[in-house]
């Protein structure tokens, strides 16, 4: 998969743009994040549904390598409450709470140029409360 592709996944996926997944996702897409494991396209949409009714979510892209049927990025990202929220994904947080995701993730693509397998490696996930004091979460999932 060429970068600028790979960067429209990005920037469609920061906007919340379902569509995205509609677009970049094979239909029998299985992802690996920490102890989840999603499947397909609504299963995608239902679990970002859950993120973004209480977080506003932004991927960075650090480091990009990639050939036609594998992708590896080296990602940062960074969730921050925009409510307080008693039953986020993450547990009870307040407005202005932040989580940071690092690490690397590996997609698989199929050869219609989709991608079939997504698995998330963490690096470090962070808590950061309102206040800016850091804590270190291990896999939040």
């Amino acid at each position: 998969m060429q970068r600028n592709r790979f960067d429209d996944y990005i920037r469609r996926f920061n906007q919340r743009d379902t569509t995205a997944f509609e677009d970049f996702l094979a239909p029998d897409m299985v992802c690996l994040n920490g102890g989840l494991e999603i499947h397909g396209v609504e299963g995608m949409k239902a679990h970002y549904a859950k993120i973004w009714e209480t977080f506003v979510e932004e991927l960075n892209v650090e480091r990009f390598v990639s050939d036609d049927h594998t992708l590896a990025v080296r990602m940062r990202t960074r969730f921050e409450a925009d409510r307080d929220d008693d039953d986020s994904l993450f547990g009870p947080v307040e407005k202005g709470q932040q989580y940071e995701y690092f690490g690397v993730i590996l997609y698989e693509i199929d050869d219609a140029g989709r991608f079939s397998s997504i698995q998330v490696a963490y690096n470090h996930f962070q808590a950061i409360s309102p206040e800016g004091e850091v804590s270190e979460m291990g896999m939040p999932h």
